[in-house]
Formats: structure tokens, sequence, C-alpha cells
């Protein structure tokens, strides 16, 4: 049996990690006890590359680690080429099944169109990664489930992060009287659902709120809060947080209506250089994030130590494990 792989119940299993998602694909690796597969991977000097398995992959049930957000020296567009090239590569060398694991997936924000001829970007992902032999794509929180789902023909596995947020607060603030915030209506489901996982972990109801949030031409408005947060610690729910507008404007519309503190989690932690804005602003007692992008893109000591890392790597681990073993993944995330 070659180094990276292992046997279960029924094709040889075999986990590959590219680039910067190396480090990700190593832990759920060891959360799985094997190791990463090894493989090749070459830069050119005119920017084009090349990746290739080391070890034989015939037959094989191979899973691809992939987290597509932008790093320096490397666009999001780079790694889902990158992704897409590496899965045919696997497919023309006999691997039986080639699933893609994007902890976060690219251009999931860009899912219908807003302005007359605008691209459905989440629609063309899914058809690159269809068209270069990717059977199944495992990711995480996306920003629309019914968008992502009717964008992929192959299998799809969406995970949440949402038990590991409700675990962090039920230790953190349980004792409080907390309200779940959402920063615009379009986040009032996502919201719910944590709500409901919150106020199962803390055995009593919750209330929950959202912001009102307009965009003009790049330009978002709105500061009304539909809800109570009054005398309560709000916790701000969202999928990413990118420049912190958002999250910050809608921190600030609870602390106007008398929140006593208020906490901000969000899945993926893209962090734009203008997040710094956010961090040294003050209104936000922490920020939560997940390590679906790792590393982070701003060091951890900028957020002055109200920055909290949660590890998905056992969520995913376990994903594969059922996938891989035929089992139902919708008992692992709840469905």
């Amino acid at each position: 049996m070659s180094e990276g792989s292992v046997t279960m119940r029924h094709a040889t299993l075999q986990l590959f990690a590219l680039g910067t998602s190396r480090a990700f694909g190593a832990s759920v690796a060891s959360q799985l006890g094997v190791a990463l597969a090894p493989h090749e991977e070459r830069e050119f000097e005119d920017g084009e590359h090349k990746a290739r398995p080391l070890a034989s992959v015939r037959d094989a049930d191979a899973y691809v680690f992939q987290s597509l957000h932008g790093v320096s020296g490397e666009s999001a567009n780079d790694k889902l080429v990158r992704l897409a090239f590496f899965g045919q590569c696997l497919k023309d060398a006999g691997a039986a099944r080639v699933t893609a694991v994007a902890p976060y997936l690219c251009y999931s924000r860009k899912d219908r169109r807003t302005q007359p001829r605008d691209p459905v970007t989440t629609r063309y992902v899914a058809q690159v990664l269809e068209a270069c032999g990717i059977d199944r794509v495992v990711t995480l929180d996306v920003h629309n489930l019914a968008a992502f789902q009717n964008a992929f023909r192959c299998e799809t596995v969406h995970l949440e992060a949402r038990p590991l947020f409700a675990k962090h607060f039920v230790e953190r603030i349980g004792r409080e009287d907390i309200v779940v915030v959402s920063p615009d209506a379009g986040g009032v489901k996502r919201v719910e659902r944590f709500r409901a996982s919150l106020s199962a972990a803390l055995g009593r109801p919750l209330a929950n709120a959202f912001v009102e949030k307009y965009r003009e031409k790049g330009i978002v408005s709105g500061e009304a809060v539909v809800g109570d947060v009054r005398g309560k610690v709000a916790i701000i729910l969202d999928d990413l947080v990118s420049t912190g507008g958002t999250l910050l404007r809608a921190a600030k519309a609870c602390r106007a209506l008398g929140a006593t503190a208020v906490h901000a989690a969000a899945t993926h932690g893209v962090f734009s250089a203008s997040a710094a804005a956010m961090i040294a602003d003050g209104v936000l007692d922490s920020v939560v994030v997940t390590n679906s992008v790792s590393p982070l893109p701003l060091e951890p000591s900028a957020f002055g130590g109200t920055l909290a890392v949660l590890d998905v790597a056992p969520l995913v681990a376990e994903a594969i494990r059922w996938l891989h073993e035929g089992g139902s993944v919708g008992e692992l995330i709840g469905d």
C-alpha cells in the first residue's frame, strides 16, 4: 500500500492537498489516521504550472483539498484552475472517483443576475469543475445554499459550522441574555438555524433580529434593526467577512439600540486589507471565524486578542469518512 492511502470499506482512499491548503489537508488526514498522498507541483517561468500524483491512483477514491480564496501571488482563479486540472489528471490516471474539498468556494456570492447581462459565476464554477472530471464537491457554509445546490449537476455536500459556533458561544457567554442577529435580510434563514442550535445547546429560547441592508452601485446603507436587542448580548452571524463593513454596520446599529455587547461570527475569514478598520474601531467585543481560509490573510495579532479561530478539520474528516464508507452525511450534519 502506498504512502497516503488506506483501505477502508470500498476503494482505496487517497488524500491530496494543493498549495496553501496543504496544512489543512494534513490536519484532516491526521484525523483520519492517514498521511497525505504524495504529489508534485511545478511552476513555470511564464506563469503556467503542472501538478501530478506521485503514487498510483488507479481505482482510488481520491479527495483533493483546495480552499478557493485568493492569497498573495495566487488568486482564486489560479486556485480554481489548479484544482480543476489536478482533478482531471487524477481521472486520466485511473481514479474511480474524485472529490474536490473546497472549504471556501470562490464566486459563491455571485449566484444570480442583479443587472442586465450579469454573469451567474457560481454556475460557471460548477461547469468548470464538472468538465474536468470532478465527481463531487464538499464545501462549507456557502453564501446561498439553494443557488449552490442548483448550480452543480455532480454530487454536492454542504457542511455547516454552526455547531462549532454554538459550542464556542455557550462556553463564552452562555449565561448572558443573547440575541442572534443577521446583518441583512438575506441571512435570516442562516441565523435562524444557528439560533435553533444555540437555543438547544443552552436549553432556553433565544431571540433573533436582522439589520436592514440596501446596496446601490456598490454603496451599502441601512441601519434599522428589526427585533429587540436592548439589554442583550448580540451575536452577528454571517457566512464570510471580507472588508468587515457589513459586520461593522450591523454592530454599530445594535450598539445604538442598547446591546450590552456585540460579537461577530463568520465562517470564512477572507479579511481584505481594509478589514483592519473594523478591528481598530473597537465596536466588536470579539470576532470568530473558522480555518476554512488558512493561513489567514491578516496576522491574528492584528486583532488585539479579540479573534478566535475554530478548527473545522474534524468536521471535514468525519464527512470524508462517512462518504468513503457509504454512510449518510445527512446524519452527520443533522439533515
